[in-house]
């Protein structure tokens, strides 16, 4: 298994681009199966995730998701309701990916509860069983749902189908929620009727899907607000005439540039997502980060320049749905908290036990105390030195590697593959900022 061999303790230098969204490309390429061609990408990640998204919907089967494939990426849920719209019915397993927060029930993803879909499906006139008890080698026998049905061994599976076809609804998201918002929107695009989403995300990403979806056909209208209306073209496909750009993911420049204002002597973020990281901004200039916004012309999206602060103060911060500080910013900022002076308290009211990877940090050096799964306090400033870590998902993950960075001496971060789900040829971005960082098996 590949690992990153990092020797820590020294000030980063020079530009790093931030890379597409890989939250606004994952729904988009789900949803091309709304088209009635392939539509065109532009900008999407290299990232491990997306393959996994391409060859799922490479291999999909009248609606029928591989669940070899499926089980390894947990927006395959987001397959689930193009799939649905497009060919009356589905078939899909508990999908993979990320674990975090507490271990997943039938209805749950790794802590994060799939029921929404299955309760918004259900709303818009879809009957979904639930298979408990599945087998890793086609069926000889034809089923109720699919012939021949290829179904994998000691996963929760689920079969939807829509036998009266499916239409709009009024539906209410008991919290809101990203995929959830994203799933039920694209489901509801070739619906019958209205559909009207209450009390969904409002994160731009949904917005940026709703946009492209929009220019090929769709009518959706509310994206970025509570309420979300979309008018259903009764089973006509979208036409694909305007191709999809992926926007810069706002979670990889939010830890590009808590990096910066951790470890970096001058570190210039290119295509930085400003308006979409208020929060983070607000909470870097209140800690004492050193940093500059500029505008060019030639670019849509403006510049960010950050030097190391010579003290950076604590500060309390509370993860909050967009606008508000991003969950997936937590772990990077904890690192950060690591290096300010005084107690910073950190407030993750998202995911229960998303703050678990802390005691591996402790084990670099750093001062923090769980008080329960939601909160955390980080005493800093801490002398970080080098340790062997397993990266548990994507964003700890990373949240490691940037310890790593700091910390004084040798560090190795294994599981690099969950870091490779979400962040494009990292380490060779990273050596160009002048990191000591080799990729080895």
């Amino acid at each position: 298994m590949a690992k990153f061999l990092v020797r820590g303790g020294k000030l980063l230098e020079g530009g790093i681009a931030v890379s597409g969204s890989k939250n606004a490309s994952l729904p988009a390429l789900a949803a091309s199966l709304l088209f009635s061609g392939t539509p065109v990408f532009q900008n999407l990640p290299e990232i491990e995730d997306i393959k996994r998204m391409k060859e799922l919907l490479e291999n999909i089967k009248g609606g029928q998701l591989n669940y070899e494939i499926a089980k390894k990426i947990r927006a395959s849920i987001l397959v689930v309701g193009p799939a649905l719209a497009r060919f009356g019915r589905s078939s899909f397993p508990h999908p993979g990916g990320c674990v975090i927060g507490a271990p997943a029930s039938p209805t749950s993803l790794g802590g994060r509860p799939i029921d929404v879909f299955l309760d918004g499906w259900r709303a818009m006139g879809a009957e979904i069983s639930l298979r408990s008890s599945t087998s890793d080698v086609k069926s000889p026998k034809t089923s109720d749902v699919f012939p021949r049905s290829e179904i994998v061994h000691s996963i929760p599976a689920y079969a939807i189908s829509a036998p009266r076809g499916l239409r709009g609804c009024d539906f209410t998201f008991r919290v809101p929620s990203v995929t959830g918002t994203e799933g039920l929107m694209m489901t509801a695009v070739l619906a019958n009727g209205q559909t009207i989403l209450r009390n969904a995300a409002q994160e731009p990403e949904i917005m940026s899907l709703a946009d492209w979806l929009n220019k090929n056909g769709a009518e959706i209208c509310g994206a970025g607000t509570h309420t979300i209306t979309i008018e259903g073209r009764a089973g006509k496909p979208l036409s694909g005439k305007a191709p999809f750009f992926a926007p810069p993911d706002r979670i990889e420049a939010g830890s590009f540039a808590i990096l910066g204002a951790a470890a970096a002597k001058e570190m210039t973020i290119k295509n930085f997502p400003a308006e979409e990281l208020t929060a983070l901004l607000a909470v870097l200039k209140a800690a004492g980060a050193e940093f500059e916004i500029t505008h060019n012309d030639h670019s849509l999206f403006p510049s960010i320049t950050l030097k190391r602060a010579a003290k950076l103060r604590a500060v309390n911060i509370q993860t909050k749905e967009y606008p508000g500080f991003a969950t997936d910013l937590q772990a990077p900022y904890v690192v950060l908290a690591t290096q300010a002076e005084g107690a910073s308290m950190i407030h993750e009211t998202i995911f229960e036990g998303r703050l678990n990877y802390a005691e591996d940090l402790n084990k670099m050096g750093a001062r923090i105390i769980l008080c329960d799964p939601h909160r955390a306090i980080v005493q800093g400033p801490s002398n970080l030195t080098g340790w062997n870590l397993e990266g548990p998902d994507i964003r700890a993950g990373l949240a490691f590697l940037m310890a790593a960075l700091i910390a004084n001496g040798e560090s190795q971060i294994g599981n690099i593959y969950q870091i490779d789900r979400g962040h494009e040829k990292i380490d060779e971005r990273l050596r160009a900022l002048g990191a000591d960082i080799q990729r080895v098996k």
